[in-house]
């Protein structure tokens, strides 16, 4: 076997000229490719030379073939883990072998002739980490291993072959009714965190950098480029280490510190250059290195390592955005289904909320705030589905169903139409829902309760007469923050009061200050890194500490509702002085107000939210202070368990329904009852209609949820006996039988008593 030299006249330069010049001549797919197989021949002098495509149907089929049986092309074929192929499919690693034969892997195909061959190499044909194909060459000299240079010159190939693949150019070359893997339908059993059911085409969050120029004319100005942007990326690195808010010790900077070492691995950047040098673009030579190691490290079983992938592709993904000069490309689809490892909230409100009908996320939980937002603005959403966002594509067919966390990508016909069918009885469920709007909420046994809606946003308020809900229980004001570039103004937060208040009439709302920090960040006010930002310095905390931020919002607040009745409500109070200080500024600014002739609200309520467990043994001194309160059960419950309630691992651990909980709850309910001071709740529970059921039993007449909870509590509502209900709970509470959850109590109930749940 003659070795592959580095002249004028061979090599890898030469054999991507001749591949480049080849891809833009008019061919049909299957010709195209007999002419890569016979170029690869040609020019690394090997005997054979083949090429292996994945099928839907995880079979290798041969598509075309340079020295084996002509005639066993797209008839021979192998499983993955199959054979040589098959095994270099499954590992996604090449195999550079000198007696093919005695691997124990090896599988004779008849049809093919190839028992007389000997040294073998093979590469997977990578794209974005998944394995698409295999490339071979082979050789009937034995003894021999083919050189690192030609398997480089191989891989470079296999990345072509890749973007032929992914563009579609093979669909129909084989037999009718054989699908490619790109293709392929995956399912996920995710968790459902926001319920409904979205058909549509994806749309990734942080979508791929698309590599469109993959071949280079001037290697030696396509190396200098690469070592330019990388020196921009390390330096661009070393100074997110040294900002101060980078602490010097933690996970933020242990991200760091390994991006910090990737970037200086002499091993990265010279398969980076040596790809280059082989004929590809700086751009291609990463995606092409990027795609190989997110391959190897994928079928890796130390956890530790499969955990770095991520900090890869995102430095990978950073010198791709360098090379190019943006930030990412995105895509504009009707019908859109969100794909994300995770997000913010904020970056949810970005994107078109009439083209939004799904969201997918690898990560999140029932009450991370993106997830609180989607379920307000009526999008389903399934998390935990994990490896969806690598195998995703922009504009691919997907389902999410937010009902039982399933997410099907590229379904097939038969669970389109079964999924079509299910959104037609949805939607007949709805209209049932509907129905019911304009009927008083009352139980079966006449016991009245107000069902409220939780909003945020101008584009809620139309949900107020749409949902039939009784008021605004909590109008989240730091949602108006967070969609904002600039820290809003003063006149901008009032004309946004205003306008909720004109929407609801007669209807009360209930307005939560600005409850930022924790995981809600505003870049414009600035923030320091926090090991616990959850338990740090975050809504009522930050707003005392900066009066001028809160004294201006409650005067926007105040100036609104001149005139009318108004409620306002602290979030996350921790002691008593805390309720005393923020009604100290309340007091001022009514007397700011009347003293420059304006006019101040007819009737003015100020409450409190219980968030925090240590309120619970101050109960009956804070009802004597405030004129309501309402609970956050999301943030009560995270700190009643110490349970994060955005990490997957821990969040869906413990239950709201436990024993423990309801009887913090209901120690609410009685301090209010004893003090004639309302009791509300407002967290994520409200919405679910079991739990509901859980709160009106405890003695809870008002619940404040999504709106597009409300049309099925109303439901549940109506079929209650609410005494039958009181009187079983407390039992069940009062009978010391452990501490369990009531949850099975609460489903044979609403069974026993024909209650939709």
């Amino acid at each position: 076997m003659a070795a592959l030299n580095r002249s004028d006249t061979s090599g890898p330069r030469v054999l991507m000229r001749r591949i480049r010049e080849l891809m833009i001549e008019p061919l049909e797919a299957q010709a195209r490719l007999d002419q890569i197989v016979k170029l690869i021949a040609k020019h690394m002098e090997t005997e054979v030379c083949s090429l292996y495509v994945l099928r839907a149907d995880g079979v290798l089929e041969l598509y075309a073939t340079e020295g084996l049986n002509p005639g066993s092309v797209h008839l021979a074929q192998l499983r993955l883990g199959e054979g040589l192929v098959g095994t270099i499919a499954a590992t996604a690693r090449s195999l550079n072998l000198s007696e093919a034969r005695n691997h124990p892997a090896f599988t004779y195909l008849p049809e093919t002739g190839e028992e007389v061959y000997n040294t073998f190499l093979g590469v997977p044909v990578l794209r974005a980490g998944r394995t698409l194909g295999v490339l071979v060459v082979q050789n009937k000299a034995a003894g021999r291993i083919y050189p690192e240079e030609e398997s480089e010159a191989l891989e470079t190939v296999a990345m072509v072959i890749a973007e032929m693949i992914a563009a579609g150019g093979l669909e129909g070359s084989s037999r009718p009714g054989v699908t490619l893997d790109l293709t392929r339908p995956v399912s996920y059993n995710g968790t459902p965190l926001s319920d409904g059911i979205g058909i549509g085409r994806v749309i990734l969050h942080e979508p791929r950098v698309v590599v469109s120029s993959l071949f280079n004319e001037d290697p030696e100005t396509e190396v200098s480029r690469l070592g330019q942007a990388l020196t921009i990326l390390r330096a661009s690195i070393e100074d997110m280490l040294a900002r101060r808010e980078v602490a010097d010790e933690g996970e933020h900077r242990a991200v760091l510190e390994t991006y910090r070492k990737f970037a200086q691995d002499r091993g990265w950047v010279r398969r980076l250059e040596e790809a280059v040098r082989n004929g590809l673009t700086a751009e291609a030579a990463v995606e092409k290195v990027q795609s190989d190691m997110r391959a190897r490290m994928m079928h890796l079983s130390d956890p530790y390592i499969r955990e770095r992938l991520h900090d890869f592709d995102d430095l990978a993904n950073r010198l791709l955005r360098q090379l190019i000069g943006q930030e990412g490309i995105g895509q504009d689809v009707e019908d859109a289904v969100v794909v994300a490892r995770n997000m913010g909230a904020a970056e949810l409100l970005d994107y078109h909320r009439g083209q939004i009908c799904g969201l997918v996320l690898e990560e999140g939980a029932a009450t991370s705030h993106v997830v609180i937002v989607a379920r307000a603005l009526g999008i389903p959403v399934a998390g935990q589905a994990k490896g969806v966002v690598s195998m995703a594509e922009n504009g691919d067919a997907i389902i999410v169903d937010g009902e039982s966390g399933d997410v099907h990508l590229r379904p097939a016909q038969e669970v389109r139409d079964l999924f079509a069918d299910k959104l037609r009885f949805r939607a007949e469920r709805k209209e049932r829902y509907r129905s019911l709007r304009d009927v008083p909420s009352l139980s079966r046994d006449n016991v009245a309760i107000s069902l409220q809606m939780n909003a945020g946003l101008l584009v809620d308020l139309p949900q107020l007469v749409e949902s039939g809900a009784e008021g605004i229980g909590l109008f989240r004001t730091e949602l108006q923050f967070m969609v904002a570039s600039t820290m809003p103004r003063a006149r901008d937060q009032e004309r946004l009061y205003t306008a909720v208040l004109d929407a609801a009439g007669e209807k009360p709302v209930t307005f939560r200050t600005l409850d930022v920090g924790g995981d809600k960040i505003l870049p414009y006010l600035g923030h320091t890194v926090e090991e616990n930002p959850a338990l740090g310095y975050r809504a009522m905390r930050l707003a005392l500490d900066r009066p001028g931020l809160l004294r201006t919002q409650l005067r926007a607040l105040l100036k609104a509702a001149a005139g009318r009745e108004t409620r306002i409500m602290f979030p996350m109070i921790t002691d008593l002085s805390e309720v005393r200080q923020a009604k100290d500024l309340i007091q001022r600014e009514l007397e700011r107000l009347s003293r420059f002739g304006y006019e101040t609200p007819s009737r003015l309520k100020i409450g409190a939210m219980i968030e925090v467990p240590a309120l619970l043994y101050q109960l009956d001194p804070l009802m004597e202070m405030l004129d309501f309160v309402s609970i956050g059960s999301n943030d009560l419950f995270q700190f009643f368990f110490a349970v994060d309630r955005g990490n997957a691992n821990v969040a869906n651990r413990y239950d709201d329904l436990s024993v423990p909980f309801l009887k913090a709850l209901r120690d609410v309910v009685r301090a209010g009852e004893r003090h004639n001071v309302p009791v509300a709740l407002c967290g994520e529970m409200a919405g679910r209609p079991l739990a509901a059921m859980a709160l009106i039993g405890l003695g809870f007449r008002r619940i404040s949820m999504a709106p597009p909870s409300i049309g099925p509590i109303k439901a549940m509502l109506v079929a209650l006996d609410v005494g039958a209900l009181s009187e079983e709970l407390t039992a069940l509470l009062d009978s010391g039988e452990g501490a369990g959850s009531v949850g099975p109590f609460l489903r044979d109930f609403a069974t026993r008593h024909a209650i939709p749940y």
